[in-house]
């Protein structure tokens, strides 16, 4: 006779066609990994024979079988009807004697165990549920703070059910699975007390470029239901695997959740009345759900997992607030980007931009198009047709059957682990989520776009705008004679940038990490105290999450070269430091009190000037605190600093020496000291500058308007801007060969090679050590040097 209840302890994975994916994953953990630091809390299990014995002893098997027969399940009606019949079919059957009675027993060792007043998860897993090639993610039902042996039966019988959501009963037909195979086991685990603490899901991947090195952690406040739905905008951040192995701090990213809401448990103790939702104190919503040390802890945990299945994982935990302990709560196969050999890239490029209409969190990298169906409840989807832009509030799975009709996805609410995050990586299709207010600034039937192809931030602009597709293979990339790396500011890209050839990062612009991701002008941080109240204020907010502005400051900057670092390690990582002009700075929050009003100025207060100045200086220290902070304390060593416009040798010296006073010292920790060779005092006195720095990047945008005495900015006299001109050439080969004479460094990142295939040519052939190409003329430029030429498909 077979077990009707097994214990999560004598589970394995082997058992997947006995208790489904979820609950033999769950013993499978207990049983090999508790030993090794994860926490998952105990339970029990019923098994697919208690539930086929169910069905068959009373009949129901011969009942859902002839009311599946012939159902299309792409007619939402005929779906909705059909699934509501079936599920109150098994609700009104009573369970049979004797899995009752096990149940029963089972209960009550858990309760004793647990002690208190104790409560229950009780969560669905389908036999065919969380294979490596398939996601069944939400499929069925759970239901969380289950007290009371009649209310744990109750959801026992509601969890079998669930096998016929409409949902489920569509997704096994569209992933081929037949209906009368697929049995569902339910698990009865004890309930963390997430309610007072913290949740949330985390993956050991980045589930938008598929870049393996990191852990990518979602967090908000209560139950993680409301994480999972997406119902909340979480915290989220990102821990580096090989930083953290080395036990080093290891948190790349850190992005403040809005965390509105929080799932609690309620006074009532009925079927699904038992959790209730409820607002966040608005000054908990601005603090991180969880510190450093826990989302480390958490990142541990994550991968010892992924070690043990030997693939990447998708994790659900939370966090105990009585205990303040760490638990797993279920662990699946990522079954997304994991499948994604790697050897071929889509590209998706806009040509055109309407008007912005909303923004949120791009998912994936695609671009979809089509008119906008804004939907109020997924009692309305049957209107959405083929092609449509989704657009509602947020989804669940019960959307699912008319979610794969969509050209794109766009909701209000919900983080990058969130239901409709995780559905369209699946179908392929793009999703902006978290936009806050979509529903109301697009209008229904309008034309949009929806595109996910230009960083960590979704648009959508009105009207139907045209894009390009380029599918580029990356198996059997010719050899060079030379290095070409990429010009990458945006961390929001870097890992996805990281997938393309390259041998590094050419250029990182500071001041590009400093405009996108801290936007307050460095003095105004340093001064915070002195500022006006209305300025107080906006800082207050730009700075949430961080222990003060001048930490800030810091951090954030570090956040942007580490995760830049962290995405091509062990290459180098060339980062420039900040080369704002001071319009530029004037530009930044609180920036035009501090900046003077200056006639031309590029040919002004800018680069190593500026680093030296007295003025400055404070500003100055902060960059090397980040840079340090990175270098040092993380170990990410492969970060070069480059110095930009440097007029005179003296001036070289003395930015070097400052750069020592704040422990950047050249050779120490392997720190290479790079210069941008973009004056032409810089190319005629190459042998004295070389003297002080370990080579040059040369900058061809600014040595191609100083030498040939006119202003890029100027429309009148655009068209003699060239980098080909004989004049630039001849310093360009000076600078060259300097480098060469002395053993030094020597490469380019100015916007030229990028733009002038002919150009890089010519360099190669110079033997310039390196070219920095902006990352969407890689492969071009590439395959040109190399003799050949890449396909395109619009």
């Amino acid at each position: 006779m077979q077990d009707y209840v097994i214990w999560f302890d004598e589970l394995g994975m082997n058992d997947v066609d006995r208790v489904g994916g979820k609950n033999a994953s769950l013993g499978e953990m207990i049983s090999n990994l508790a030993a090794a630091g994860v926490s998952v809390p105990g339970g029990f299990a019923t098994t697919a024979a208690a539930y086929w014995d169910f069905l068959d002893e009373s009949g129901l098997r011969k009942r859902i079988g002839d009311a599946l027969d012939g159902l299309d399940v792409d007619d939402v009606d005929a779906l909705a009807s059909t699934g509501a019949a079936i599920r109150q079919m098994v609700l009104d059957t009573p369970f049979t004697e004797r899995l009752e009675r096990e149940i029963t027993e089972a209960y009550a060792r858990l309760e004793a165990e647990a002690g208190g007043e104790a409560s229950f998860a009780v969560r669905s897993s389908a036999t065919a549920e969380d294979l490596p090639d398939a996601s069944f993610a939400g499929q069925q039902e759970t239901f969380l703070n289950v007290r009371g042996l009649d209310n744990v039966l109750l959801a026992v019988k509601h969890v079998f059910a669930s096998l016929f959501n409409d949902r489920a009963i569509s997704y096994r037909v569209h992933q081929g699975f037949d209906h009368a195979q697929v049995a569902l086991s339910a698990g009865i685990q004890r309930m963390v007390r997430s309610d007072v603490g913290a949740a949330g899901v985390m993956f050991t991947m980045d589930t938008e470029s598929g870049f393996r090195d990191v852990v990518f952690i979602t967090a908000s406040y209560g139950l993680g239901e409301t994480v999972v739905q997406g119902a909340v905008n979480p915290d989220e951040f990102y821990v580096h695997k090989p930083t953290l192995a080395a036990g080093r701090p290891a948190v790349l990213r850190r992005t403040l959740g809005s965390k509105a809401i929080k799932m609690v448990y309620s006074d009532e103790a009925g079927h699904g009345r038992s959790v209730q939702t409820v607002d966040v104190d608005a000054a908990e919503s601005q603090r991180f759900s969880l510190d450093d040390n826990e989302v480390q802890d958490l990142a541990r945990q994550a991968l010892i997992i992924e070690q043990h299945y030997g693939r990447p994982m998708d994790i659900e935990w939370g966090k105990d607030g009585r205990d303040g302990k760490l638990y797993i709560l279920q662990a699946r196969p990522e079954t997304v980007k994991s499948r994604d050999g790697g050897q071929t890239l889509q590209r998706y490029q806009l040509k055109d931009q309407g008007a912005v209409l909303a923004t949120g969190r791009a998912i994936g990298q695609r671009i979809g198009a089509g008119p906008a169906r804004v939907i109020a409840s997924h009692k309305d989807m049957g209107t959405v047709q083929p092609g449509d832009v989704l657009i509602t509030d947020m989804t669940d799975p019960d959307w699912e059957p008319i979610m794969k009709r969509a050209a794109a996805i766009v909701t209000n609410r919900g983080g990058r682990t969130c239901h409709a995050a995780i559905i369209a990586r699946e179908l392929g299709i793009p999703a902006v989520v978290g936009c806050g207010d979509a529903t109301e600034r697009v209008r229904d039937g309008q034309d949009v776009t929806v595109s996910c192809a230009e960083g960590d931030t979704g648009y959508i602009y009105g009207g139907k705008q045209d894009f390009e597709i380029k599918e580029v293979s990356l198996a059997d990339m010719p050899d060079l004679p030379f290095k070409i790396m990429m010009n990458v500011g945006n961390p929001d890209r870097a890992f996805d940038f990281a997938n393309l050839p390259n041998e590094g990062i050419g250029l990182a612009r500071l001041e590009f990490i400093i405009n996108r991701m801290i936007g307050i002008h460095p003095k105004a941080l340093l001064e915070f105290d002195r500022q006006d109240d209305d300025l107080k204020e906006v800082i207050t907010t730009q700075i949430a999450g961080y222990a003060d502005p001048v930490s800030f400051f810091v951090d954030r900057l570090a956040e942007g070269i580490s995760t830049l670092a962290a995405a091509f390690t062990p290459k180098p990582v060339i980062v420039r430091m900040s080369d704002f002009k001071s319009n530029e700075y004037a530009n930044l929050i609180g920036g035009s009190q501090y900046e003077p009003d200056e006639e031309n100025p590029m040919l002004g207060y800018r680069g190593a000037s500026r680093y030296i100045s007295e003025n400055f200086r404070d500003c100055f220290a902060l960059e090397c605190q980040a840079l340090k902070k990175v270098r040092d304390d993380m170990g990410l060593t492969n970060v070069w600093i480059m110095i930009p416009f440097v007029r005179t040798v003296d001036e070289a010296k003395a930015v070097v020496d400052l750069l020592a006073e704040h422990g950047l010292k050249r050779g120490e920790n392997d720190l290479k000291l790079i210069m941008m060779c973009e004056l032409p005092s810089n190319a005629l006195l190459a042998d004295q500058f070389l003297d002080v720095f370990d080579g040059f990047s040369i900058g061809s945008n600014d040595l191609t308007q100083l030498t040939l005495g006119l202003d890029r900015d100027s429309g009148l006299i655009a068209h003699l801007f060239d980098e080909r001109n004989d004049a630039v050439k001849a310093l360009l080969h000076m600078a060259i060969q300097a480098c060469r004479r002395r053993g030094k460094y020597v490469g380019i990142c100015g916007q030229g090679p990028s733009d002038h295939p002919e150009l890089a040519r010519w360099l190669m052939d110079e033997g310039i050590e390196s070219v920095s190409l902006n990352p969407d003329s890689v492969i071009q430029t590439w395959l040109y040097l190399a003799g050949q030429e890449v396909g395109t498909d619009d």
